[in-house]
């Protein structure tokens, strides 16, 4: 995790500096053209330990989504058709070991393309990304910066979309004013306190106290809970804290008997939080991840094919296991084959090229723009609208789509500045 990597040395310098690893990304090959009538596409994620439910799940949809689109006549690139075929790597949210399942998926697989969750494992495959100009994807677009030229986002847009659900809770729950918030020390925690503060500062909701940064190894959560109920908060932010975290964090809040209003980045496996606490206690719980059988789903602006079929299989195939990244690395796809087709390639820079074409990609919550350079150094985040969910009888329901660049337009240099305070702009990182 974030603490231990930097304790250790183990940056961006780190790994732009160890030799080995240049001999060994010097002679990888550019990606392997299409062979075979199969396209490979790597999937780089944690598929074990505490951060798996961000990468499992989403390489059980990916399987979903190439029998779909192998059905429907595969991916075609000219006047060639090719299945696609998916080649995972547990890196255990680890990143030399992430470096090594880059170098192998490239070397060995032959992948066109590597979807990552990233943080904390992008420092390991950045330098394999720049000597080989494979084409990679990461959730989090806080691993962006001007050195990341192949590097993307496209699906989410962590941590810059829990603007939408503080600022929905400001203007539908107005009374409530104050508020305390935890996080884990680490890659993906830190860049989403910062966004949490920005957002609560715009909506004028009064922080009680500094944020409560946890070891990533903490396992007893009731000392933590004791600490944020300490000044009687009427908000408890759980940031972007893992499901194993979350999960214990709210049964502690239950056991501790908070009455009030909790706001997370997610939400996942939320009936067995209402089976530890209770379908009251849970009521009301906004995050930002919505079930895909929701009605709202079906709007106009939605890019996701299906998405009420695709939950019914996800569900049928892996029961009580849709989560935040269920559908993500799946829409990912989407906007890659529809790159690939364009472009008539499955070479990385035709399909950055053509994905990126006029600036704008059909995001699967809507239309959206490249953007980011700003917060960034570089314009490689698909960002338009979110949702806003909340859990209501004990289902989450989306509230509302709202547009993350609306609310930058308004808060951008206030974001800056706590992103400036956590170190977490993209020439401070590294």
């Amino acid at each position: 995790m974030f603490t231990k990597i930097h304790r250790a040395g183990f940056n961006r310098r780190f790994f732009l500096k160890t030799s080995a690893l240049g001999t060994i990304a010097a002679g990888l090959p550019r990606a392997a053209a299409a062979a075979g009538g199969t396209i490979k596409i790597g999937f780089l994620a944690p598929l074990t330990g505490p951060v798996a439910a961000w990468g499992k799940p989403g390489l059980d949809g990916c399987q979903i989504w190439a029998e779909r689109v192998n059905a429907a006549g595969g991916i075609k690139l000219g006047d060639e058709s090719f299945n696609v075929e998916f080649v995972s790597y547990d890196n255990e949210y680890d990143p030399a070991k992430a470096r090594t399942g880059a170098t192998k998926l490239i070397r060995e697989d032959g992948v066109s393309f590597i979807m990552m969750l990233g943080g904390d494992t992008w420092p390991g495959v950045q330098p394999v990304a720049e000597k080989t100009g494979m084409l990679f994807s990461t959730l989090l677009p806080s691993d962006l910066s001007p050195e990341t030229t192949t590097l993307i986002a496209p699906a989410e847009v962590h941590p810059i979309y829990n603007v939408t659900g503080v600022e929905w809770l400001a203007e539908n729950k107005p009374d409530l004013k104050t508020a305390v918030m935890c996080a884990q020390d680490d890659a993906l925690g830190l860049p989403s306190v910062a966004t949490y503060l920005a957002a609560f500062e715009a909506a004028g909701i009064e922080m009680l106290d500094e944020p409560l940064l946890f070891d990533p190894a903490t396992t007893d959560f009731a000392p933590v809970v004791t600490r944020l109920l300490a000044k009687n908060p009427q908000i408890v932010c759980l940031d972007t804290c893992y499901s194993d975290y979350v999960h214990p964090i709210a049964e502690q809040l239950f056991q501790q008997g908070f009455k009030g209003q909790i706001i997370s980045c997610t939400a996942d496996f939320y009936d067995q939080m209402i089976a530890k606490t209770s379908k009251e206690f849970m009521e009301g719980f906004i995050f930002q991840f919505p079930d895909f059988d929701d009605p709202a789903m079906n709007a106009d602006n939605v890019n996701f094919d299906d998405p009420n079929g695709f939950y019914a299989e996800y569900n049928n195939r892996h029961p009580g296991e849709w989560g935040a990244v269920s559908w993500e690395y799946a829409s990912i796809m989407d906007l890659w084959k529809a790159g690939a087709e364009k472009a008539g390639s499955a070479e990385p820079e035709a399909v950055l090229a053509a994905m990126q074409e006029g600036g704008k990609g059909k995001h699967a919550f809507g239309d959206a723009d490249w953007w980011g350079e700003e917060l960034f150094g570089i314009s490689n985040a698909l960002v338009g609208a979110w949702p806003v969910v909340a859990i209501e009888d004990g289902k989450a329901v989306i509230k509302e789509f709202r547009s993350i660049p609306d609310w930058y337009a308004k808060h951008g240099e206030l974001l800056r500045k706590h992103m400036s305070d956590y170190g977490q702009m993209f020439d401070q990182r590294g």
